[in-house]
């Protein structure tokens, strides 16, 4: 299977050019905890959490430099509310990063502008890495379709503390969607397949709440499709798997288009309501960034498959929330 190699390379050569620091949302936000403790099945990593901004050609996208964060072993979620009106919309963004670091700019911050602007609440999930399936030892990954618990912890965490507060945050908790990309695409697969599983045992009332997405966009998503195009058997498919969309380009040479291919297939035979979008050329890892390329507009797209399905509708509850320091679960 083509890995993630390409993207992994791109990001993590910052380490070895640039000074490290702490990585910090931008001002008005701040990090939330998930846990009140120490994580369940918690790993050990390879040192202290540190953040990276590359600046060179090598390590900017559409002329942008890309932040990489290391290291995660306290994740957090931070807040961004909706700009405009409140559309009682939520959702959970996963950064990619072949589960060894998170692409927390490109794949994160940059689809709560997105988000914010349709007047949805965006919360973004620092979740934990290095995680399976990378195993940062031999930094490989011995079983690509490994079940990438830590991470899949904490985004039903996630998922569950958004339901939680969702009166507080103005957030309707029948509208929680999730949003991943590539190894974060993977990771939208899973808590849409596995929510019937009790992953950790309950640490607080919060973990009462369901951590089923309502509906679930997974972009250039990786580890779901095997060498010989099937499933890969750790997220069957259920009837009751959230609507789904789905992007990738046909020349992802680092995940491959078979991706979202097999996926959607296995939607399909489930009778789950699924968006595909295939486009000639766009590469992996782009986000949300121009570029000369049409898939530059897949989040048009979005949002009409949005409207599509009942998402997004006027709402009738409080005025949007202000999220700053201070505010926790």
């Amino acid at each position: 299977m083509k890995l993630r190699v390409a993207v992994l390379c791109s990001v993590a050569i910052f380490a070895s050019a640039h000074a490290k620091t702490a990585w910090q949302p931008s001002a008005g936000h701040t990090q939330i905890p998930l846990w009140p403790g120490t994580p369940p099945d918690a790993q050990p990593v390879p040192g202290p959490e540190y953040a990276v901004t590359g600046t060179s050609g090598k390590q900017q996208f559409a002329g942008k430099p890309v932040t990489g964060i290391y290291n995660v072993s306290q994740p957090t979620m931070t807040i961004y509310a909706p700009r405009g009106k409140n559309t009682g919309v939520a959702v959970v963004v996963f950064p990619g990063g072949g589960f060894e670091v998170l692409a927390i700019d490109l794949e994160g911050s940059e689809a709560c502008d997105w988000l914010t602007s349709q007047g949805i609440t965006c919360v973004l999930l620092k979740y934990r890495v290095p995680s399976v399936p990378y195993d940062w030892h031999c930094k490989c990954r011995p079983d690509d379709f490994a079940p990438s618990v830590p991470a899949l912890e904490d985004a039903q965490r996630a998922l569950r503390l958004v339901r939680f507060h969702a009166a507080r945050w103005h957030i309707d908790p029948h509208k929680v969607g999730v949003l991943g990309f590539s190894a974060g695409g993977y990771l939208v697969a899973e808590v849409s397949t596995d929510f019937g599983r009790q992953r950790y045992k309950p640490v607080d009332a919060a973990d009462k709440e369901s951590s089923r997405p309502d509906f679930a966009m997974a972009i250039y998503p990786g580890h779901l499709a095997t060498d010989d195009d099937k499933l890969n058997p750790n997220v069957p498919v259920p009837r009751d798997t959230p609507p789904t969309f789905l992007v990738q380009a046909e020349d992802d040479y680092v995940d491959g288009v078979n991706q979202s291919l097999v996926y959607y297939t296995a939607l399909a035979k489930a009778h789950v309501p699924a968006e595909m979008h295939l486009y000639a050329h766009g590469g992996h890892a782009f986000g949300l960034r121009r570029t000369r390329f049409p898939i530059t507009d897949w989040p048009a797209l979005a949002e009409n498959w949005l409207r599509t399905i009942g998402v997004i509708r006027p709402w009738t509850g409080s005025s949007p929330a202000t999220h700053g320091a201070g505010d926790g679960p």
